[in-house]
């Protein structure tokens, strides 16, 4: 398989993780001591990492350190606007849109075509 569509594939799931990890909690534990929602989230964390080290090891053997931040980043604003809206009952916001473009441009700098 292409290994920049599995870094992608990789880094996604590992994202969706994080993502729980990082938010749910606001939502399913907002009555629990915030030391129970650290653990558990750490706890997530753990499958994460079993997702992001390889994509990031098999994204590496294609692509840049920086490459690869600028897809974590473009990846993790794509899965989580969709929790905030859907999961976290928050507000669709231009601001994402905005958030989104300039990532397009970072993209844009790191992808394009070496001239010299």
């Amino acid at each position: 398989m292409n290994p920049v569509l599995m870094s992608i594939g990789l880094l996604v799931c590992s994202n969706v993780f994080m993502t729980f990890a990082w938010y749910a909690h606001l939502k399913e534990l907002n009555h629990r001591h915030w030391l129970f929602a650290a653990l558990l989230s750490w706890g997530l964390a753990f499958f994460e990492y079993l997702l992001q080290v390889p994509a990031n090891r098999i994204g590496h053997s294609v692509l840049s350190v920086g490459q690869l931040k600028i897809m974590q980043e473009a990846i993790a604003l794509s899965v989580f606007v969709p929790f905030s809206v859907f999961y976290l009952k928050e507000p669709l916001k231009l601001d994402y849109l905005w958030a989104g473009l300039c990532l397009l441009g970072a993209i844009y700098f790191m992808f394009r075509p070496k001239l010299v």
